[in-house]
């Protein structure tokens, strides 16, 4: 594309944090991309802007919304990391920028490449049967070793009273550290604790808002609400008690996961990624190029270092809690979770040495795991495709969600209810609620969830226009979030 002069569009994820990205490809092609997500100043994106619709820029590294740009002669979009969950619009204007790619590429009739490891469930089935062509990469880059995956059963092997590593996984990384590589230990939670008790009467710290307990963030001196940002200092007694130093942490974070490093490995350099503790994406840059250039022996992160990062002396990686997320009553909880781990292990053994991963699991026996551990990818889709099939779940079905919220709780559930009662009759289609969310109240507004079923074929986007013509009018401070093909089940 660049030597015929046409333009071509790089989605990623996370592109405030593909600095190193952007320097190979700049190094490979002769060209350096232009950037475009949230992150850039107001001038900046307008030049950028400008300098797309004029042609004058020929490749474009973005974020969802560079899909939107006024190219001048699109010529190829590459979707990176193609199943990552970053990449559905969910507030707003709701859309996939996966999907929305290939519609665009289906309208210009250019080449879409969607690429991954771990390809989303509707893009493998899309393969299988032959709507997608199919490019395999048999090996790593370099012809590395995928890193052998071993589970730590915690039901059998459980770490000592108060502490989180489990013998087998602290031993491996001495043994890391002794041959000067490096560890990745990751745990998918950001915070010290995720619920904070006060030990004489039982009293729990929640959220004024939302649905959701406090998480203790040891660094910040603070408990803090994921979901509307409410903060509030560590009281010196129990609100409920006036019980003095009874309060108790519950379960891990990375800064909890930290202190114990600190214990088990005190000479060791440490360094905590999470996105709660880097206050500018320059910071995150820098402190990624300093763990591939070896500053730090044991990395401890969030989420955040299983986006495709390079780590050259990395070859340990341990999940502390494998179980994490398979437990959300989410349809794709297990896709997600293959995902997830299969990629951050993917981070070890990527330059030099053997690559190693532990996963401490309570489930060993699970689908997932078993995958996992046997290093069997296809076995996985195979039976996850199997279920999907069976239950008619998406890509085998179509789903949408309505979630009714408002600040009074009867008359939001009123209106759900009577919204419920307009649906439309039809013998394929199933709706399911109103039901309260699984997170019922979030920044003070009552939720209560609709879930409409229907088969893969059916024009659900005409279903909800003619539902919603005929719903009910909607009163004071009501409102409706309105999502086709949902991802998020919160």
């Amino acid at each position: 594309m660049i030597r015929s002069g046409r333009q071509s569009l790089i989605l990623m994820p996370e592109i405030a944090l593909t600095a190193q990205f952007l320097d190979r490809f700049a190094a490979r092609f002769g060209t350096r991309p232009a950037e475009w997500h949230s992150q850039l100043t107001p001038r900046r994106r307008a030049r950028t802007w400008s300098a797309v619709g004029k042609g004058e820029v020929s490749v474009v590294v973005g974020a969802r919304s560079a899909l939107f740009l006024p190219y001048a002669d699109l010529g190829l979009i590459i979707v990176d990391e193609e199943h990552d969950p970053a990449y559905k619009q969910e507030d707003g204007v709701h859309y996939h920028a996966r999907d929305m790619a290939v519609v665009r590429g289906h309208i210009a009739k250019i080449p879409v490449v969607l690429s991954s490891a771990t390809p989303s469930l509707e893009s493998e089935v899309n393969a299988r049967r032959g709507r997608y062509a199919r490019l395999s990469l048999p090996e790593r880059f370099g012809g590395q070793q995928m890193p052998a995956v071993e589970p730590i059963d915690l039901r059998i092997e459980q770490p000592p009273r108060g502490r989180f590593i489990a013998p087998t996984l602290a031993g491996a990384v001495a043994t890391a550290i002794e041959r000067k590589e490096q560890a990745l230990l990751f745990l998918n939670r950001r915070g010290y604790a995720p619920l904070t008790l006060c030990r004489a009467c039982g009293f729990r710290f929640s959220c004024p808002n939302c649905d959701a307990w406090l998480v203790d963030h040891r660094f910040r001196r603070q408990l803090v609400c994921h979901h509307c940002g409410f903060t509030t200092p560590h009281p010196p007694a129990c609100p409920k008690c006036s019980a003095q130093n009874s309060f108790v942490a519950c379960g891990p974070g990375v800064e909890r996961l930290e202190e114990e490093v600190h214990a088990l490995f005190p000479d060791a350099r440490v360094l905590v990624l999470s996105s709660d503790l880097v206050a500018t994406v320059e910071r995150m840059r820098e402190e990624f190029a300093d763990i591939a250039a070896g500053l730090f022996d044991i990395v401890i992160g969030t989420q955040l270092v299983a986006k495709g990062h390079h780590f050259p002396m990395l070859n340990l990686v341990g999940v502390i809690d494998a179980d994490l997320g398979l437990s959300n009553g989410d349809p794709r909880a297990a896709e997600r979770t293959f995902q997830l781990l299969h990629q951050v292990v993917g981070r070890a053994g990527r330059d030099a040495g053997v690559g190693r991963g532990y996963l401490q699991t309570h489930q060993p026996e699970h689908p997932v795991m078993r995958a996992l551990i046997a290093g069997d990818r296809e076995a996985f889709y195979s039976a996850e495709i199997a279920m999907r099939e069976s239950a008619h779940y998406p890509p085998f079905g179509r789903l949408a969600s309505i979630v009714v919220s408002g600040p009074d709780q009867h008359d939001t559930q009123s209106h759900a209810r009577a919204l419920a009662r307009a649906a439309p009759l039809h013998d394929d289609v199933r709706v399911l609620g109103p039901a309260e969310a699984p997170l019922a109240l979030v920044r003070g507004r009552h939720r209560l969830r609709l879930l409409i079923r229907a088969p893969r074929g059916f024009d659900l986007s005409a279903y909800m226009r003619e539902w919603l013509a005929a719903a009910p009018k909607i009163k004071g401070s009501i409102k409706l979030d309105i999502d086709v093909d949902p991802q998020s089940f919160l």
